[in-house]
């Protein structure tokens, strides 16, 4: 029995065949993939999250970086009001009034060691 032998020939545009395709399909992937927006930053977040949360009338007076992305500072509910501390994580915000107190006191101590505990006065 005599063995059958491919072509050089055949073998080399086969493999040419299967490059193109799959550099076409890499480039329409590049250009038609999902687009991932940058991550935002925790302070931009902690803005967003006091606008949602209070309305544009809200002033955020201090913030400082937390711990694992939080954001810890003190907002006034409104231009010139009392400030009220705030804790932002990633997906909540909480408030020193909110009527969670103990759960915004460990959150303040887990993410934000540091904080100071009373608002400063102006």
């Amino acid at each position: 029995m005599t063995k059958r032998r491919i072509p050089t020939r055949r073998i080399a545009l086969a493999v040419a065949a299967v490059a193109l395709i799959a550099a076409a399909v890499g480039l329409w992937a590049m250009t038609h993939g999902t687009r991932v927006a940058p991550p935002e930053s925790p302070i931009h977040r902690a803005e967003r999250q006091i606008r949602q949360q209070l309305g544009a009338g809200a002033e955020l007076r201090y913030s400082e970086i937390g711990q694992r992305r939080a954001v810890c500072g003190y907002v006034g509910r409104t231009r010139g009001g009392q400030a009220v501390g705030f804790v932002s994580l990633t997906s909540r915000i909480l408030f020193s009034d909110d009527p969670l107190p103990t759960e915004f006191r460990d959150m303040r101590e887990r993410y934000c060691p540091g904080f100071l505990t009373r608002p400063p006065t102006r």
